[in-house]
């Protein structure tokens, strides 16, 4: 990918197609108008053969593409042209179709509002859409079970409790658990022991970070773990104090920058991908955080001039910023209006999120320099260890030309962070910043039990389009701590097999 602004190439309509230019949800993507019509199309043709697209069913990734890139790309750019011909090619049939299904409907509705009415009336106030997690109690009937309709693709799934649409921020357990246990009090006093000695002692640190961090000792633990405050007590205050005006040297050093010709298509390329960064969580869609996010981005590309800015980077400043941001607030953050917050709080957060950031992408910078070398190892890396761990899966996806490519270059880009909720990419980061080089190698596990997770519902799909829209669109919205804890054991069982005894997945 480029620098900046994007080239048109393989790797860069590949990363839209997979992609999405969404934000994460929670973290599943949020489709634009015109992927709305063509994959709802795409449904009901599978459905009745009323408006076929093309006489012959997409079989590989290039038809696919070529079926739905114009769908796809609208809404790339901020002034993109809806008469410029890659607008105008799309199916005007498909169209016609839609928008006629849309008047019947419509009009059904029309015709019997009482019916609609009675019907909504009918439903449990817990399966009503909730916009606002923060205002609203998750509760249970006993006749959910007989009530409850299951998502598509999620039939195998234990039933749960409505989280509402919102994600929430939380790090609550999906299934309901009450938030402290008598073993989590405990594990809560040795993080604080650990924390409050002369030198912290980081390997134990490490230890008791593995199966997560409790939230109220999230914030210091993370500053430790990512390298960024010292293990010594006494030098934290200072080094704190350091780094944040060294930060904000950087902005006044560099910021003004951005409108200079050499930097406008980087600023402009961030500029664009700020508000699509969890674009279902109000904190994100605040100007203020917007701000933030801009600067920190910004000052990033500019003192990293091999890489520069990368569509994706962006979405690994927000498990930071939220949970810097929960050292100040004690209630769910996904509402939180940051301008109650004072001005030096706000810097702080701001900068403790950009250095921990930074440490993060030191030691992945190769996934985004020059033709990104390092996301193609390891989906190269994947490819082979799942060949050799489900090779019934691997079979399947060569059957109908899935390259691994298609779906696991975004699962690298961007940490699988648009595959999962924000709740659940802060608890993995617990993890991955207590595993030696977790964000690079351990990632690599943690994408193959992912993709085996699903070995059910991928071997249900017999077509080239339906497993890549099942593996873009992977149901993890209900996942709390259960399902990461679960995710994590079987990548660490793959490690402790595979990481030591690489022959074993080469063929």
């Amino acid at each position: 990918m480029s620098k900046g602004k994007r080239e048109t190439s393989p790797m860069t309509v590949f990363l839209d197609v997979a992609s999405s230019h969404s934000g994460h949800q929670h973290t599943q993507p949020v489709p634009c108008r015109q992927e709305v019509i063509a994959t709802s199309f795409i449904k009901e043709r599978s459905k009745v053969n009323a408006v076929p697209l093309k006489n012959k069913k997409a079989s590989s990734f290039h038809e696919f593409a070529r079926n739905t890139s114009d769908a796809w790309d609208i809404g790339d750019d901020e002034e993109e042209d809806f008469s410029s011909p890659s607008f105008q090619t799309l199916n005007s049939k498909v169209a016609l179709a839609t928008a006629a299904q849309v008047l019947e409907n419509h009009s059904k509705l029309r015709v019997k509002p009482e019916r609609s009415q009675s019907t909504t009336s009918d439903v449990p106030a817990s399966y009503k859409v909730i916009k606002s997690s923060s205002d609203a109690q998750l509760s249970r009937n006993s006749s959910d079970t007989c009530l409850r309709n299951p998502l598509h693709k999620q039939q195998s799934l234990p039933l749960r409790p409505i989280i509402p649409l919102v994600a929430r921020i939380s790090d609550q357990n999906a299934s309901g658990a009450p938030p402290m246990t008598v073993r989590e009090k405990t594990r809560l006093e040795k993080f604080r022991q650990l924390l409050s000695s002369h030198n912290t002692d980081l390997d134990e640190l490490r230890k008791c970070s593995w199966p997560g961090v409790p939230r109220e000792v999230r914030p210091v633990t993370w500053r430790l773990l990512s390298g960024y405050l010292p293990a010594n007590t006494e030098r934290r205050k200072l080094t704190l104090q350091r780094k944040r005006e060294e930060y904000f040297g950087f902005i006044e050093q560099y910021y003004d920058s951005r409108n200079e010709e050499h930097h406008q298509d980087t600023y402009r390329q961030i500029h664009i991908d700020i508000p699509r960064t969890n674009p279902l969580i109000p904190l994100f869609q605040q100007p203020l955080v917007q701000e933030i996010f801009e600067r920190i981005l910004f000052i990033w590309a500019i003192r990293h001039p091999a890489s520069g800015y990368v569509q994706g980077i962006n979405d690994l400043v927000t498990p930071f910023f939220v949970v810097f941001l929960s050292e100040y607030v004690e209630e769910d953050v996904e509402n939180f209006d940051v301008t109650n917050l004072s001005q030096d709080m706000l810097r702080s957060i701001e900068a403790d999120s950009f250095w921990c950031m930074s440490k993060l992408l030191d030691g992945i910078q190769d996934n985004y320099t020059f033709a990104q070398p390092g996301i193609q190892k390891k989906v190269k890396a994947l490819e082979e260890l799942v060949s050799r761990i489900d090779e019934q899966v691997h079979n399947h996806f060569r059957r109908y030309e899935v390259e691994y490519l298609q779906f696991a270059f975004r699962w690298m880009n961007n940490l699988l962070m648009r595959e999962l909720p924000l709740r659940c990419t802060i608890r993995l980061w617990d993890t991955y910043q207590s595993e030696p080089e977790g964000f690079s190698h351990f990632h690599l596990y943690v994408c193959a039990a992912f993709l085996i997770k699903w070995r059910k519902e991928i071997l249900d799909e017999e077509d080239f389009q339906g497993l890549l829209m099942l593996l873009q669109n992977l149901p993890t919205i209900h996942w709390g701590n259960e399902e990461i804890g679960l995710l994590l054991a079987e990548a660490y069982r793959l490690k402790y097999m595979f990481a030591d005894a690489p022959n074993h997945y080469r063929r």
